[in-house]
């Protein structure tokens, strides 16, 4: 194979000016190690279920898969390898004492791969979303080693470019043992620049294969008739346009209750200081405070959001009036809370193109149509009913996807 040597070649003039730059900058060398194949350990020795998710998104979207497969094939490892630090930090943070083996995704190259396989014995390797790795196809195709992609996505951008490299990424795809892709429109995508018609499928979404988890979770003590808002995940910027909107509601709906959650820890006391010059009463979870006595009260404890929309009547998703792309608004919908998003979702495009063709999820330009929408959430009695049983019929008619990929392990490992 012309570019196994290439790579190679390649692998060897780069890798002293790779470890060189990663001593500048630390981020570029988390897991240089173990992406060569070095100090990974003594070989396993029973044959291993791999799962690759590039990074903190993927994780976290193969987390009940992982768990579901190590109930199913207990004579196998399961082994999780990521690319990036965050990554690797999620996967020992959810599945630590769940898997058997956690590490990194090793380099696109020859003997970065063969080492790993060394190691972890594959049975299968599945990797998400789409990640094309010619070499990884290479190399599993000559060990006899099945190759799946699964929750296969592909965005018009991406889609626009492989289009127009599909006589490099065709016989690189047609490797692959199956490609298991989120949508209709995914699945087109990867058949037209090459995938095999034949074992190219169509899965569902592993997004909206969540539980419901409110185990240990203390709920915050309000008034009956108190109408929770969770500005969740919120970046720079956003909080002040929170809290603006809020005040601004409040005026005519004295009942109800904010709690602001930021995305970063570090930045709690700055959006604590935002809250006090709001006037209003002020309160922080890590003290227990309540909304009998605030009208406001900032998340500043780790873990709790995902818990914490139990208790809104709906919640903003942060990240969406910058640039960051984001968050899962899924994590809210699993309630049944309808959700508000600023317009930067690209992180999340797939979920919100699913959500926003209901009421389960509004996607708004500025902070008029943020004040708008809230309104008619609190007001609208039967638009907010809508929208909350739209979340239960999303979740209803894009579930499965896990059981889906279960059973392609079922057949390959039964076969």
């Amino acid at each position: 194979m012309i570019y196994s040597f290439i790579s190679t070649i390649l692998f060897i003039i780069i890798l002293p000016f790779w470890f060189l730059i990663s001593l500048i900058n630390p981020k570029l060398g988390y897991g240089f190690s173990e992406k060569l194949g070095f100090n990974l350990g003594e070989p396993l020795v029973k044959k291993s279920i791999v799962f690759y998710g590039v990074s903190v998104g993927e994780i976290l979207a193969l987390q009940n898969l992982i768990i579901e497969t190590k109930k199913q094939f207990p004579d196998y490892n399961v082994v999780v390898t990521t690319g990036t630090k965050t990554g690797q930090e999620m996967a020992k943070k959810k599945l630590e004492g769940i898997a058997d083996y956690i590490t990194y995704f090793p380099f696109d190259f020859p003997f970065c791969i063969n080492n790993f396989i060394k190691k972890v014995n594959p049975k299968v390797i599945i990797i998400a979303e789409t990640e094309l790795w010619p070499n990884i196809a290479y190399c599993s195709e000559k060990n006899n080693i099945p190759l799946y992609i699964v929750n296969g996505r592909m965005s018009d951008r991406t889609y626009g470019s492989y289009k127009k490299l599909s006589f490099f990424f065709k016989p690189i795809l047609q490797k692959y043992t199956k490609i298991l892709t989120q949508s209709d429109t995914d699945n087109n995508k990867l058949i037209s620049i090459g995938a095999n018609p034949d074992t190219t499928k169509i899965m569902g979404n592993l997004k909206f294969d969540i539980n419901i988890n409110l185990d240990n979770f203390v709920p915050i003590e309000k008034n009956d008739d108190d109408k929770i808002i969770i500005a969740g995940s919120t970046h720079s910027g956003e909080d002040e346009i929170i809290l603006d909107v809020f005040q601004d509601i409040y005026k005519s709906n004295s009942n109800i209750k904010l709690l602001i959650a930021p995305r970063h820890p570090e930045r709690n006391d700055a959006v604590y200081n935002l809250c006090l010059k709001t006037g209003l009463k002020v309160g922080k979870r890590s003290n227990k405070d309540n909304f009998i006595n605030n009208d406001i009260i900032l998340l500043d404890t780790l873990g709790e959001l995902s818990k914490m929309y139990s208790i809104c009547e709906f919640a903003f998703i942060g990240g969406s009036f910058n640039k960051t792309g984001g968050h899962n608004p899924l994590e809210a919908n699993i309630f049944n809370k309808p959700v508000i998003s600023g317009p930067s979702i690209n992180n999340f495009k797939d979920i919100y193109a699913i959500i926003t063709r209901t009421n389960a999820g509004v996607i708004l330009k500025n902070k008029e149509e943020l004040i708008m929408q809230m309104n008619k959430l609190l007001k609208d009695k039967d638009y907010y009913k809508n929208a909350c049983d739209d979340c239960i019929l999303v979740f209803e008619q894009n579930k499965g996807a896990m059981h889906f990929v279960i059973n392609e392990l079922n057949n390959l490992i039964n076969s």
